[in-house]
């Protein structure tokens, strides 16, 4: 469990580092008008979470693209779940949020999390083992047994693929399919 938590802590170091290199680069260049990038957009979201004690933003993932914030994760509370999503509208540069946390009693969370580790381990191990998947730069989470599969593919056909390789998998209970076509140049 401290492991977890560990590593939880580095991960948000790692994208805090990355926001003040990107800031530190962009200083001096950056005017009224330059639009926020998907990667500031999510460590700046992350951060804020984490820093809010009203909730476990550690427990928390953060996505962005194109200025849409999606956030993931297990709280505690309904109230900490609005609490959430209001912190991620409130970064500058959200367009949206789309709030996919769920509800989760601290005392079942325990069980849940560890049969969401291998479920998620057994998704990734399926993708991998797919000729046409293991490419294609999905990312996969597992909250009480929903699959969530994100990122960019190249085309519609792998999205659906994707969703039926996922369903074959023991102990899903449903798969969100948030996968997004690339756009051609």
């Amino acid at each position: 469990m401290n492991t977890r938590y560990i590593l939880r802590f580095c991960t948000v170091l790692v994208l805090s580092e990355a926001l003040l290199a990107g800031s530190a680069h962009a200083l001096g260049t950056a005017d009224g008008k330059t639009p926020f990038t998907d990667t500031w957009l999510t460590a700046k979201t992350k951060i804020a979470l984490f820093a809010n004690a009203r909730i476990k933003g550690s427990e928390i993932s953060v996505e962005a693209l194109r200025g849409a914030v999606i956030i993931r994760g297990k709280v505690d509370s309904d109230k900490a779940r609005q609490t959430a999503e209001g912190i991620a509208k409130e970064i500058p540069g959200v367009t949206s949020v789309k709030n996919n946390l769920q509800v989760i009693a601290p005392s079942v969370r325990e069980v849940i999390d560890d049969k969401d580790e291998a479920i998620t381990t057994r998704v990734a191990e399926q993708i991998a083992k797919d000729s046409q998947l293991k490419q294609a730069g999905i990312l996969v989470q597992t909250f009480a047994g929903v699959v969530s599969l994100s990122g960019e593919i190249s085309d519609i056909v792998t999205s659906a693929h994707a969703s039926w390789a996922v369903w074959q998998v023991p102990g899903v209970k449903l798969v969100k399919n948030e996968l997004r076509v690339k756009e051609k140049a």
